[in-house]
C-alpha cells in the first residue's frame, strides 16, 4: 500500500481511511474473503492512532463490508457491486488456497517485500550490488554493431544456437565436454529446476540434498508432491558416505547439490569428496542435479572441476547461470544433459513460455563470444574478495562473543552461527524496524534457527558495517550482554 492519509485535509482521518479501504474492495484488490492487515499494522502504516483505524473498521463492519473476530482477524465479506448483483461474487481466497503450488514461507514473503523498501539495508540478499553490475558496458554492447544476428522474434526450442555454441566452448574451460545439442537455454537455474520437477520426476519422489540448502527456501519440488530429504554436511561438503543409506531408506529419485560455494553455507566441496560423491551415486544409479551458480566467484584459486567434468555415465544434470556473475536481470542460464533429456525439457519450456528472451540471449552470446565475460569476472572476483575481507573484519569487531563462522573462499555468503540463545523471530522483526533485513537460517532448514546467512555481495560497505553493528547491538540487548 502506497497511500497515506492527508493530514492537512478537512476530512477526518478515519473517513479517509474508510474511503481508501472501500476503494480497495470496490476495485477487487481486496476481494471477498481477503484478510486485511491488522489494526496495529494499518495504524503504523498510515501514521495514525490505532483508535482512528478502529473507528474506520467499525463503521465498515456496521455497513456490512467487513467482518471481524478475535481469532481470524478482519475479512472482506461484501463489496459495493455485490449489493446489486443477483448472485454473490467469487470467493477468490478459496481459489488462492486451492492452488497446487505451495506459497512461499512467510519469512520469505516478508523478505521479498522488504527488499524493495527504500533505505533497507539488505544483509542477506543473494545477488550482486547494483554498483557491481556492468551497466555501462551493457549499453555499449547494444550500441555497437555485431556480426552476431539480432532478433526480436522467438528463438528455437533449445535456445539461440550461437549462444549454445558459446556456452559449450565456455564450459570446455571448466572440463565439461558437451555440444550445443546437449544444452538448453533457460530463464535462470530456478526455471531449470521447475522443468526437471515436472518433466523428469514422478509425483511423490524423494529428492536428496544438503542440509541446509537453498532448495528449502523455494517450493519448486514440494509443489509437485515431492519430498526433500536432507543429508548432513561437514567442512568438505555433503557426506557422500550417507548417500547409499538415504537412497534406500527414502527410495530417492535424484540428488541435488551445490558443491561449489554452497548456498547458504559457502562450503567448497573438496576434490576427494567430489570423487566419493560421484562413486556413491554411480554405485546407486542415482542421478545428480549439479547447481554450479557460484563456480566463477573464487578468490585465490579456482575450485575443483565440476561433477559434470567427471561424468562418463551421463549421471549429472548440470545447471549454470549468469545471474550471480553478470546480471540477474538477464534471467539467463543453461542445462547440460543427455540429448533426450534436453528435448523433453525444451518441449515443456516451449509450453510454458515459448523460450527465454531473445534479447537476453543475444546479449549473453556477445559477452561470451567476444571474451568480455571472462574479463568481467576478474573484476568481480577482486571486488567480492575485498567485500568478503571487510565483512569478516566487521564480524570480528561486532560479533565477538556472539557468533562463530568459517571464512569462505568464494561465492556470496558467510554462514554465521550465533553462540548465544536469541529468539530469531524477534531479532528479525526488530532488525527490520531498524532498517536491516536478515536472512535467518530457518529459511534453509527449519532446524538451523541459530544461524544467519550474511551476504557481502549486495550492501555497500558502509551499509554492511552499520547493519552488522546494529544487529550485534540488538542481539546483545536480547540476551542481556
Amino acid at each position: 500500500m502506497d497511500w497515506k492519509p492527508d493530514f492537512t485535509s478537512e476530512t477526518p482521518l478515519y473517513e479517509q481511511i474508510k474511503t481508501f479501504i472501500i476503494h480497495k474492495i470496490s476495485l477487487g484488490e481486496w476481494a471477498v474473503g481477503t484478510k486485511i492487515p491488522s489494526q496495529r499494522a494499518l495504524a503504523e502504516h498510515f501514521g495514525v492512532n490505532r483508535s482512528t483505524v478502529v473507528t474506520a473498521i467499525s463503521d465498515l463492519i456496521a455497513e456490512g463490508l467487513l467482518e471481524g473476530n478475535t481469532k481470524g482477524g478482519t475479512r472482506v465479506i461484501n463489496n459495493s457491486w455485490n449489493l446489486l448483483a443477483a448472485s454473490p461474487p467469487p470467493d477468490w481466497s478459496s481459489y488462492v488456497q486451492a492452488g497446487i503450488h505451495y506459497p512461499n514461507l512467510l519469512a520469505i514473503q516478508h523478505i521479498n517485500r522488504a527488499e524493495f523498501q527504500e533505505g533497507m539495508i539488505r544483509l542477506g540478499t543473494g545477488e550482486l550490488s547494483p554498483d557491481l553490475l556492468p551497466t555501462e558496458r551493457m549499453k555499449q554492447i547494444f550500441a555497437e554493431s555485431s556480426a552476431n544476428p539480432f532478433t526480436l522474434g522467438y528463438e528455437e526450442p533449445k535456445g539461440n544456437l550461437y549462444l549454445r555454441k558459446q556456452v559449450a566452448q565456455y564450459l570446455q574451460g571448466n572440463g565439461i565436454q558437451t555440444s550445443p545439442s546437449n544444452i538448453l537455454i533457460v530463464s535462470g537455474a530456478l526455471q531449470a529446476l521447475h522443468l526437471i520437477s515436472v518433466g523428469l520426476l514422478q509425483r511423490g519422489s524423494s529428492i536428496l540434498l544438503e542440509k541446509p540448502s537453498y532448495l528449502y527456501s523455494v517450493h519448486v519440488f514440494q509443489s509437485n508432491s515431492m519430498k526433500l530429504v536432507g543429508l548432513p554436511m561437514d567442512e568438505e561438503g555433503i557426506q557422500a558416505s550417507q548417500i547409499g543409506r538415504y537412497k534406500k531408506g527414502y527410495n530417492a529419485s535424484i540428488l541435488y547439490t551445490i558443491p561449489t560455494f554452497h548456498n547458504p553455507t559457502g562450503t567448497l566441496m573438496t576434490e576427494e569428496r567430489r570423487q566419493a560423491l560421484m562413486k556413491a551415486c554411480t554405485d546407486e544409479g542415482l542421478p545428480i542435479i549439479e547447481d554450479d551458480a557460484y563456480r566463477e566467484l573464487w578468490f585465490d584459486e579456482p575450485p575443483p572441476l565440476p561433477l559434470k567434468a567427471r561424468d562418463p555415465h551421463a549421471l549429472v544434470l548440470y545447471l549454470g547461470t549468469l545471474s550471480k556473475t553478470l546480471s540477474p536481470g538477464l534471467r539467463l542460464g543453461w542445462v547440460v544433459a543427455p540429448e533426450p533429456v534436453i528435448e523433453r525439457l525444451a518441449d515443456i519450456k516451449m509450453q510454458n513460455d515459448y523460450g527465454s528472451s531473445s534479447v537476453s540471449q543475444w546479449a549473453a552470446s556477445e559477452w561470451l563470444g567476444r571474451g568480455l565475460y571472462q574479463e568481467h569476472l576478474i573484476g568481480i572476483r577482486e571486488q567480492l574478495k575485498m567485500r568478503r575481507d571487510a565483512a569478516v573484519q566487521f564480524l570480528h569487531t561486532y560479533f565477538a562473543g556472539l557468533a562463530k563462522w568459517t571464512v569462505p573462499t568464494g561465492g556470496f555468503y558467510i554462514w554465521v552461527e550465533l553462540t548465544v540463545d536469541v529468539p530469531m523471530q524477534i531479532l528479525f522483526e526488530r532488525a527490520i524496524k531498524d532498517g536491516v533485513l536478515l536472512n535467518p537460517g530457518s529459511i534453509y532448514n527449519r532446524h538451523t534457527g541459530s544461524y544467519l546467512r550474511i551476504s557481502y555481495a549486495y550492501a555497500k560497505l558502509h551499509e554492511l558495517e552499520w547493519g552488522l553493528k546494529r544487529v550485534a547491538i540488538l542481539i546483545r540487548d536480547l540476551v542481556g550482554k
